[in-house]
């Protein structure tokens, strides 16, 4: 039974309160007056198709949610989002980006079943393990993931080269969007729609390819929470710790780091033994004892970059991953620690003939991803491409197609110089859209 026009102003306002947004800051997003969103409010204003459009997706509900026969006021993400971060949020900029990546999920669902493609199935397991009740389990639980996972992928000990791709072949979607600086990315698990993980596409790439391995522990760890927010003001939480030591382990593997290591001639002690059997008449145990040249098993900076290097990290990681592997002292990683900090890893980099390598760390985030292999604008494209077949099939309006380009930063005149480079005419009156030759 369709609902009433008092129900659905009811639910509008319930539905704004949930979303933490007041009657103003909804009147300016919208380009009204605030007294019409409260007439809206209290039945005494209809609202266009349009309008229930506009304030559906600004909710992060769909229109569905909001016309069904039974609404549950809380069950938007923005909801349960809205309580954690309100306390750290800078200039609502965390849970307008919240309300976007939520807007852009269900959008990229909205086109899938436009065009009647099967979801993306989510191969990312479920891990089942207890809460940690200290930080050593929680390390050690994800450590014990990050193992279970590289065997589960077949990956081995090699190096990963783009993290989100690798990503959305588990059927997790993956975007870049501007969050506060100390928050490094977001998880979206609503099931209703795509697992959905966000990483700040204001940090530099090396830190991004942390953060979509640290979201995507919170995927196969804490799926029952249906959203994560990873504050650097919570690393002390043990479902942080516990995401942070996934995602060191899983970038660079405990054999990965020997084995380069090994490769310069490092990575063991400077006194070994070995013990031989012989099996023979007379059985005898032969003892021998082994010396390294005093220092040549020292890690030096340049082995930290050829490390850092390969396996996609930062510098100042793979140290401590040395460290936790006890492959260095603590001696040494406090002299390695301050060498870099006194900028040497840097100079030493470049030296070493590296200097493209320096792009991860430069303002130019596409050079950056370039030399990781790190598609940063897949999202983008995948998403418009999915809009353009939905236009071309006439399953969306040219401006449902702005739209959608605008919530990926594309203006409307791009949107139809596009049009125009592919060939598509459009039949103004009734926005069919027409290829060359029809």
């Amino acid at each position: 039974m369709p609902i009433t026009e008092q129900e659905l102003a009811s639910r509008l306002r319930q539905a704004r309160d949930a979303a933490g947004l007041t009657q103003q800051e909804v009147a300016d997003k919208l380009g009204l007056s605030r007294s019409s969103v409260a007439q809206v409010e209290l039945g005494n204003r209809s609202v266009s198709s349009l309008e229930l459009d506009h304030l559906a997706r600004l909710y992060g509900r769909s229109l569905d949610e909001l016309l069904a026969e039974d609404f549950d006021v809380e069950a938007t993400l923005v909801a349960i989002f809205r309580a954690e971060v309100a306390e750290s949020d800078e200039e609502g900029l965390l849970l307008n980006t919240v309300t976007h990546a939520i807007e852009l999920a269900r959008e990229f669902a909205y086109l899938e079943e436009r065009l009647e493609i099967e979801r993306v199935r989510l191969r990312a397991p479920a891990y089942s393990v207890q809460t940690p009740r200290n930080k050593w389990e929680a390390i050690q639980q994800g450590n014990q993931a990050a193992a279970a996972e590289r065997k589960r992928l077949d990956l081995g000990d090699l190096p990963l080269g783009d993290l989100a791709d690798l990503l959305e072949s588990q059927g997790v979607r993956t975007a870049l969007l501007p969050l506060p600086n100390g928050v490094s990315g977001l998880t979206l698990m609503d099931p209703r729609l795509s697992f959905f993980v966000v990483a700040n596409k204001e940090h530099a790439v090396l830190r991004r390819r942390f953060s979509w391995v640290h979201e995507y522990a919170h995927v196969l760890f804490d799926r029952e929470l249906r959203g994560t927010v990873s504050r650097d003001a919570d690393r002390n939480d043990l479902a942080e710790v516990r995401a942070n030591a996934f995602a060191a382990s899983f970038l660079l593997p405990p054999r990965g780091a020997r084995e380069l290591l090994e490769e310069v001639g490092k990575g063991r002690g400077s006194r070994e033994s070995w013990e031989l059997f012989h099996e023979g008449e007379e059985r005898e145990l032969f003892r021998t004892e082994g010396r390294a040249e005093p220092g040549s098993q020292e890690v030096q900076l340049y082995d930290v970059i050829l490390l850092a290097r390969r396996f996609g990290v930062s510098r100042t990681s793979a140290i401590y991953r040395l460290r936790n592997l006890g492959l260095v002292s603590q001696a040494e990683l406090e002299a390695l620690l301050a060498q870099e900090r006194g900028g040497e890893g840097l100079a030493t980099e470049r030296s070493l003939g590296l200097s493209g390598w320096k792009a991860a760390r430069a303002s130019d985030p596409e050079l950056a991803a370039g030399a990781l292999g790190e598609s940063a604008g897949d999202f983008r494209s995948r998403f418009l491409s999915l809009a353009l077949e939905a236009y071309r099939r006439s399953k969306i309006s040219r401006g449902k197609l702005h739209e959608l380009g605008r919530l990926v930063d594309t203006p409307d005149t791009e949107i139809d110089d596009l049009l125009d480079r592919l060939g598509f005419l459009v039949d103004d009156e009734d926005d069919e859209v027409l290829l060359p030759g029809d």
